[in-house]
């Protein structure tokens, strides 16, 4: 099976959301690529709650400072293009009402002829949970379970009702509706994450992991779809890396997964295509200048894995 090849939008705070946005998106459809994708970041705190990830003392990059909202980068790319598929790896529930935000996926949807992807996550930061004021940071994973509830109300028939902690819907008209059911793709690795994959979305959303990493929670899916009558083929993987190209090669024991030269990071590649990863999602524009820059290195990337038989 080819390995479906994805490509992250500019979002960092060297492009220009209204040139950079537009001129990728159209490049990576005409290169070939399968999907284009943006994460979200909406803060970084100068005295953080947390360090990144959740890590203690882990400090904050400054790529992620002003980075462009996803949603509307999402649809600046809608507009110019026409085959590649749209997706968020990932928009954090908790920083959005399930109501407004399954409304505005739909109208995404439609807009753009059947072609969105909702990746979802529960995010890690204390700072952005409470700059959003939606969802006590506590309260992550039942809100996740209530947003996945809202997004199949609201896309499906009229009259739409639901009750639920931070909703109450109707009975009510609600539109536009999406194009066609929009599949749900949910992050995370830990158990209640995997669990939650397993029972309620069509595909999994790993990030940063070697085939070494990721073959054994791929065993963990497997059990957990098991233990909910799902066959874990139905489950779609896309796995997000940033990519660094060094040039020459990098020694073993310095180098990062996914960082050094075009053989290692294609090495990396067919690992994590080994280990279940059927897409993998390439965002390598934390160390470009431009959006011509983030193309050219791109498309020269794509050409290489496709030359490579991946």
């Amino acid at each position: 099976m080819t390995l479906r090849l994805g490509l992250g939008l500019p979002q960092m705070p060297q492009y220009d959301p209204r040139r950079d946005v537009r001129s990728v998106a159209r490049a990576a459809e005409e290169t070939g690529f399968d999907s284009v994708w943006v994460f979200e970041r909406t803060v970084v705190p100068r005295e953080p709650l947390d360090g990144l990830y959740g890590v203690p003392g882990l400090p904050w990059p400054d790529f992620y400072r002003h980075c462009a909202d996803p949603l509307v980068t999402l649809a600046l790319a809608a507009a110019v293009t026409d085959r590649v598929r749209l997706g968020s790896s990932v928009l954090v529930s908790g920083l959005h009402a399930p109501f407004p935000l399954a409304r505005t996926l739909a109208t995404l949807d439609a807009a753009g002829g059947g072609r969105v992807l909702a990746g979802l996550g529960t995010g890690w930061s204390r700072d952005e949970y409470r700059a959003a004021g939606v969802t006590a940071f506590p309260d992550r994973g039942a809100q996740l379970d209530e947003l996945l509830d809202v997004c199949a109300a609201v896309w499906g028939p009229d009259p739409v009702a639901y009750r639920g902690r931070w909703t109450e819907i109707g009975p009510a008209s609600v539109g536009p509706k999406p194009a066609r059911p929009i599949p749900v793709y949910l992050a995370g690795s830990g158990g209640r994450a995997l669990e939650r994959v397993a029972r309620r979305a069509d595909g999994w959303l790993p990030a940063h992991l070697t085939g070494d990493q990721l073959a054994p929670l791929m065993g963990r899916l497997v059990e957990a779809a098991e233990r909910h009558g799902r066959d874990v083929g139905e489950l779609d993987v896309v796995l997000r890396v940033g990519v660094e190209l060094t040039g020459a090669p990098l020694s073993e024991a310095d180098r990062r997964p996914y960082r050094g030269s075009h053989e290692q990071v294609l090495a990396d590649l067919a690992e994590a295509a080994g280990a279940g990863a059927r897409e993998v999602l390439l965002d390598v524009q934390q160390h470009c200048r431009d959006g011509a820059e983030l193309a050219d290195q791109a498309a020269d990337l794509y050409a290489r894995i496709r030359a490579a038989g991946l």
